[in-house]
């Protein structure tokens, strides 16, 4: 009977225990303060989207290109921004050459330009696209710190994105929020007109 006690006493305590580590160090992509993992790593809401980016295994290509495009001041900065981030399989699907053509220094202007074009001013989750999208008769209009337009859809519950060559991305982690704004990952590299 004693035993019996002493195992219920624990798994109080085991299930007071855990349920303390799930609020503080929740994983959620739900607009919320928690953290998010992108790739296994952390991403904590109270850095900023450089920070948190430069510590994504899955964005290494993207913050090379933010750095080779002097942007990185830019998205320290205090926003909000909304940033649909490619991941490194992402730009594995432009054509070869693509990406060593961009980083290069002549190419700066070209590559602030494709950088720039993923980025929406203002801090939008997905529930705000959705909400955005559905007020729109099925599409949501977005206009990028690079001037162009991307345009943003549901299919079935994944919100899609096409640029202005026609090209389509998904966003496959959605809220990963920074203090400076959220970031969308996304499948493809979205490319202006």
């Amino acid at each position: 009977m004693m035993m019996s006690n002493i195992s219920k006493t624990i798994l109080a305590l085991s299930a007071t225990a855990l349920a303390g580590c799930m609020t503080m160090t929740p994983m959620a992509g739900d607009g919320s303060n928690a953290i998010s993992y992108v790739g296994g790593a952390p991403m904590y809401p109270a850095k900023t989207i450089v920070e948190n980016a430069s510590n994504s295994p899955e964005h290494t290509t993207l913050v090379a290109a933010v750095k080779a495009a002097g942007l990185v001041d830019t998205l320290t900065g205090p926003g909000p921004f909304t940033v649909f981030a490619p991941t490194n399989a992402a730009f594995t699907k432009l054509p070869a050459g693509t990406v060593e053509s961009l980083l290069r220094p002549e190419n700066k202007a070209m590559l602030q330009s494709v950088l720039t074009y993923h980025v929406v001013p203002g801090r939008l989750t997905a529930a705000d696209l959705s909400s955005m999208i559905k007020a729109g008769g099925g599409q949501a209009r977005l206009v990028t710190v690079q001037g162009a337009t991307l345009t943003a859809r549901k299919q079935g519950d994944k919100i899609i994105l096409s640029d202005a060559k026609g090209g389509t991305s998904t966003v496959t982690q959605a809220n990963v929020m920074q203090s400076n704004g959220v970031i969308h990952a996304t499948d493809a590299v979205s490319l202006p007109g």
